[in-house]
């Protein structure tokens, strides 16, 4: 029989969002009875005739419907656009209607995440934005508890929301320990709310 897994799903340009997405996945591994599955999306091409290969040079996988389709839950995450989820992340889920119209994702957990170049970027936004269409596949929201200690002592990144990370204006400032804890935390919280609910 197959481990169940987590989908972490993300988009990163560079790097942070990512980074945000393997403390996630070891929060979810730390986990007994359920794995995390690190998937990334391509990037969307202003010009339709560029194209990218269909397996990344490194990094993460490209996501599947199936990886999506066969998950017991997902933490979604996406630099943040104008207070928005970015243009690829947008993309791949207006591509998830077959999921959708089948149902396949109803009752399944999710958690969302993102990183910002400053602390009032548009995170809490951002996360919103990123759960709106989630809840249109009647997924349930899991966001951050009280319960980790750091949500109180952060002064980066970190919201009831979900999981965010301070970049800087230059993307430049790695994630701090507290905002590392704080991501931690929520794959762990996500991990044990979606084996409850199997």
């Amino acid at each position: 029989m197959n481990t169940p897994y987590i989908l972490v799903l993300f988009y990163s340009r560079h790097g942070h969002t990512q980074r945000l997405a393997e403390f996630i996945a070891q929060g979810v591994e730390s986990i007994g009875g359920v794995e995390a599955r690190l998937r990334t999306v391509p990037a969307v091409a202003v010009q339709t005739e560029v194209s990218l290969p269909s397996i990344p040079l490194d990094g993460a996988p490209y996501a599947s419907m199936d990886d999506l389709k066969h998950c017991i839950g997902l933490a979604l995450g996406s630099p943040t656009r104008f207070g928005n989820m970015a243009a690829p992340m947008k993309h791949f889920i207006d591509g998830t209607s077959g999921l959708w119209i089948n149902g396949e994702l109803i009752g399944k957990p999710a958690s969302v995440f993102t990183s910002t170049g400053s602390l009032h970027g548009g995170q809490e936004t951002t996360l919103l934005s990123m759960i709106v269409p989630l809840m249109h596949h009647g997924m349930i929201w899991v966001g951050s508890p009280y319960s980790s200690p750091e949500l109180m002592r952060t002064t980066s990144g970190g919201t009831p929301y979900g999981v965010t990370h301070v970049a800087g204006a230059n993307s430049d400032r790695a994630i701090d320990d507290t905002e590392k804890q704080l991501a931690i935390a929520a794959g762990q919280h996500l991990a044990k709310i979606a084996l409850k609910l199997l």
